[in-house]
């Protein structure tokens, strides 16, 4: 409760000073996660085609073995129908009547038929194989490129954040403690101004008679109204909250 008390009974000028350090302080934040560029995103960007290329990879070797284990397949098929003809022609020479030497001379030649059609989808299987096997080769090599792109990638980053990190964590920290002393609502109006802003500036001083986000113009009497500090005023054209320039209030 006390807490609360304390950010009710703060002045406008002293909520405005706050605010205008707050920003200060996220556009420092704002700097240095600039400085790291767009090499989080990059490195994320290369983790997720190795995850989709280890994905493929996986799937083809898949595909290669069931054409593999279809082609040992047809080849036992094969060795079966070899071994049935041998028998149906073993039978011919025991039949009785030409009724059953036609029965086991078409069921010999059903057996060629099968013979024929499972060197057929065997010789098909075998050039799948071997295309699928040749794009199996263009993904590994792909995928062992593009993991050396993440390790470089990698290591960039993880060299600039070990340099930054330590003063992006003391500022998160700072900005924090800003945040406390100021009102929810003030905060949450601050926080949708940042979002929406594509420099993230929030809070902005009069510059040479001009919003310092926008640019501008400011009438004259708003002006003075901004420099009394007196309540929040927002630029009409963007919005942001619109404080003195340093110089004015030293």
């Amino acid at each position: 409760m006390a807490a609360t008390a304390v950010k009710k009974e703060i002045s406008v000028a002293d909520k405005l000073d706050a605010l205008y350090e707050l920003q200060k302080i996220d556009s420092e934040i704002d700097r240095i996660r600039t400085i790291r560029g767009e090499l989080p995103l990059e490195v994320q960007d290369l983790e997720d085609e190795l995850e989709g290329l280890d994905t493929r990879i996986n799937k083809i070797q898949d595909e290669i073995k069931e054409l593999e284990t279809e082609v040992l397949e047809r080849k036992n098929a094969t060795k079966d129908a070899e071994t049935a003809i041998a028998k149906y022609k073993e039978q011919q020479n025991n039949v009785r009547n030409n009724r059953e030497y036609e029965s086991l001379s078409k069921e010999i030649e059903f057996q060629e038929l099968e013979i024929k059609l499972h060197d057929k989808k065997s010789k098909e299987a075998k050039i799948k194989v071997a295309n699928k096997k040749e794009i199996l080769d263009e993904a590994k090599e792909r995928f062992e490129f593009r993991k050396g792109d993440l390790k470089t990638k990698q290591a960039e980053l993880d060299e600039i954040v070990s340099e930054t990190q330590k003063d992006e964590d003391a500022l998160l920290k700072k900005s924090d403690d800003a945040k406390s002393k100021i009102d929810d609502r003030l905060v949450f109006a601050y926080n949708r101004l940042r979002e929406n802003a594509k420099n993230g500036l929030a809070v902005v001083p009069v510059d040479r008679d001009s919003c310092g986000g926008c640019f501008n113009k400011i009438p004259p009497q708003r002006q003075l109204d901004i420099q009394s500090k007196k309540k929040v005023l927002v630029c009409e054209h963007c919005g942001r909250i619109l404080v003195p320039t340093e110089e004015a209030e030293a």
